[in-house]
């Protein structure tokens, strides 16, 4: 049987014996799965540790944990960027599932001159990024910020690592070796004028996505392979 995941976070700490009163879990645990006395789950905290516990009681409210072991950890190799343009509906949400399954670290929502969507809610997005993490196998959790305007991501991130944008039929980088990388989607409308000034200025590199013109959430997704599989 697959063993399901569950963050808890730092507040809780992952013990060889303890209650869980976590009402998300535990209803999930009830309700969903139908789990039973006996069976085991993998808790992690996203920082430290990934444990298999076995369930010995299941109420209503609360269950009773027992380490059994301690499981390997799984974190991205690299510590990628996505700085995205808002995009309509319900497409925020699969960039953002995929690509944390993908092992982007951290989600920036830009603010472009031609984006689709100004609303962003961090706090549904993070939910999100950490059902996707339970469920990929991610022992982190990606950082998820405020959308920031295209100049302001520029200025705070252009001088600490290297950062890209995706253009159709430009040639393809070097390997890159760095740790440390960012890349940014443009919305369905394009860059403007201004912005593309901007990247030349912050000597940004191109990277190719294929001979075809990609929707931004296709992009998203292609880009942030091409940098981890780099």
């Amino acid at each position: 049987m697959r063993l399901h995941r569950f963050f808890v976070g730092t507040e809780l700490e992952l013990k060889h014996d303890f209650w869980l009163h976590d009402q998300r879990i535990v209803y999930q645990w009830r309700k969903v799965l139908r789990y039973q006395a006996g069976q085991q789950v993998v808790m992690f905290d996203g920082v430290t540790h990934d444990r298999l516990y076995r369930i010995e009681e299941l109420k209503d409210n609360e269950a009773h944990l027992v380490h059994v072991t301690d499981m390997s950890r799984n974190v991205p190799k690299k510590n990628v960027y996505l700085l995205w343009s808002m995009l309509k509906k319900d497409k925020n949400d699969w960039v953002l599932q995929k690509c944390t399954e993908l092992g982007v670290s951290h989600f920036v929502p830009l603010l472009a001159e031609r984006s689709e969507k100004t609303g962003f809610d961090v706090e549904r997005a993070q939910k999100i990024v950490i059902e996707a993490s339970e469920q990929c196998g991610r022992s982190d959790i990606p950082n998820v910020r405020e959308p920031l305007f295209v100049e302001t991501a520029l200025n705070e991130l252009s001088n600490k690592m290297q950062l890209f944008i995706c253009e159709q039929g430009s040639e393809t980088p070097d390997r890159v070796e760095l740790d440390e990388l960012g890349v940014l989607i443009g919305p369905e409308g394009g860059w403007s004028d201004k912005e593309m000034a901007l990247f030349k200025e912050k000597d940004l590199l191109h990277i190719p996505l294929g001979d075809f013109t990609l929707r931004a959430e296709t992009a998203a997704v292609t880009a942030a392979h091409k940098l981890l599989d780099s």
